[in-house]
Formats: structure tokens, C-alpha cells, sequence
């Protein structure tokens, strides 16, 4: 069998329903990654939130995170990889949504730290979005009209917000300049959007791609539960959806296994090292 790179989606697919890691997951990764597996995760997240996430598996690859926007490297708690906006990307962007009457968050990445810029009032939405993600030593906020310096390159434009409201405003972007979009409704509150606009190519698929060829792997196996995994999940040599993923990408996938909430994924790559 081929050296093979194994690729997990958290939310939905690795974390169970508490979006926690289970003991039995932990344990069956951790036996896998010693035992010589290669396993990482592409995830949404910034280090902030998926870096305490895995911090009982022993990660000895760097983790695939900002939808591929990014590489963190766990062991020396650093970037490995970036892809930015360009500057008059960025201002293109913001330009567009400040038309719309929409206020970003933006992610820059200074160093090892991402600095997240909000130049309005928050919502109570917003509100507690920050509240769930302030106080850890990868995130910083830099709220109202904070004059923070420099901020580095800027990985990520995050707006949320009535999802009829964003729409007029994403395909306003889209239509403006080249850069990787997406626009889905919250999983709870429908009406609720979420917009998020990377650099061109910037995908999970892609980042999956240049950590396989710097391992000097063909052949990967990864695992995902929702739309913005389907890209991974076509161009792996297998991709594989769990039971509880969307129809879509149930469609797309080379073979479907249990639901999140048991422990399939570690299970698959736990039964073939």
C-alpha cells in the first residue's frame, strides 16, 4: 500500500455532536500516529479554536486550518504557510460592503498571531461571536476604531448577517474581482448568513495538495460532513463522507461510513494501519 496522507474535516466529521473530541477518537488516533499514520486536519477554524481542540492527539503534521487559507505547525506553535488578500483586493472588498452597509471582520496575520479587525458597533450576534473567541494567545480583537499599526497580511473577510442582505453583496464581489467565496446559511438560524471571502485558490483541496507533495504522498484519504468539503473530498484518491453528511456530499464521496458521533473516522484509519 502507498504511503498515504489521511485528512479530516472537524465540525461534523472528527468532533462529535458536542464538537469535542471523544476519548475513544484521542486514543485510536494517537495509537494510529504512532504506529506511523500521517493525519491531519482541514478545518475552518484558526488555531484559536481547532489548536485546544486536538490537544490530547499527538499532531506531527502541521494542521490544515482557515479553509486552507493557513498551515499552523502545532509542535512550535507557528504558521507554516499563508495566502493573503491583496491589498487592493482587500479594498475592493471592503469598499463593496461598506456600500451594502455590512461590517467585516477582518483576519490579519502578523507573526504567528491573527489580529481580527471590526470597525463598527456590534451586533448582539457579533457580540457574542467575539465573546466565544476572545482570550487566547493565537487571536487578538481589535474592536471599533482601534488603532492597532500594522497589521499584516490579511487572510480572511468574515461578515455575517441577514442572509438576503449578504447575498446582493457576495455576488457583487464575485463579479468584481477574482477571489474564493463562500456564502452558506447558518446550520441553526437559516435566515442568519455567513460570508467569507479568501484569496483566489484558496481551498482545503489545495492545501491538502501542497502538504502531500512536501510529504512526497500521492495517495490521500480524507473525510468530510459538509458543502465546502466536497472540493477535498472529489480530488483525494478517497473521499469519504459520514453518515450524518449533506446529501450533496454523500454524493460526491467513494464511500460513506458511520456518523460523527461514533468515532468512524478514527475507526477507518485506527483498522488499516
Amino acid at each position: 500500500m502507498p504511503k498515504t496522507l489521511y485528512v479530516s474535516d472537524l465540525d461534523g466529521t472528527l468532533l462529535d455532536n458536542n464538537s469535542r473530541l471523544s476519548t475513544t477518537t484521542v486514543s485510536l488516533l494517537n495509537r494510529a500516529i504512532a504506529a506511523g499514520a500521517l493525519f491531519t486536519v482541514a478545518t475552518a477554524r484558526t488555531p484559536a479554536t481547532a489548536v485546544p481542540l486536538m490537544d490530547r492527539v499527538a499532531m506531527n503534521l502541521p494542521l490544515i486550518v482557515l479553509s486552507g487559507a493557513a498551515m499552523w505547525d502545532n509542535a512550535r506553535h507557528g504558521y507554516t504557510f499563508s495566502r493573503a488578500l491583496s491589498s487592493a483586493a482587500l479594498t475592493t472588498i471592503l469598499r463593496v460592503l461598506a456600500a451594502h452597509r455590512l461590517s467585516p471582520f477582518v483576519y490579519h496575520r502578523r507573526g504567528d498571531i491573527l489580529h481580527v479587525t471590526h470597525d463598527a458597533a456590534l451586533s448582539p450576534m457579533e457580540r457574542d461571536f467575539v465573546s466565544q473567541r476572545q482570550g487566547t494567545p493565537f487571536k487578538v480583537f481589535h474592536l471599533g476604531r482601534d488603532e492597532a499599526g500594522d497589521l499584516g497580511e490579511a487572510l480572511l473577510v468574515f461578515a455575517m448577517n441577514d442572509f438576503e442582505r449578504l447575498r446582493p453583496a457576495h455576488d457583487e464581489i464575485v463579479a468584481s474581482l477574482p477571489c474564493h467565496t463562500a456564502l452558506y446559511r447558518d446550520s441553526v438560524d437559516k435566515s442568519l448568513g455567513l460570508l467569507e471571502i479568501y484569496a483566489p485558490a484558496t481551498t482545503k483541496a489545495a492545501a491538502i495538495a501542497r502538504l502531500a507533495a512536501e510529504l512526497g504522498v500521492e495517495r490521500t484519504v480524507v473525510f468530510g460532513d459538509n458543502l465546502n468539503d466536497i472540493p477535498m473530498l472529489r480530488d483525494a484518491t478517497v473521499g469519504i463522507a459520514v453518515e450524518n453528511a449533506f446529501p450533496p456530499v454523500k454524493q460526491v464521496a467513494d464511500l460513506i461510513i458511520g456518523a460523527n458521533d461514533t468515532d468512524a473516522v478514527a475507526r477507518y484509519i485506527a483498522a488499516r494501519i
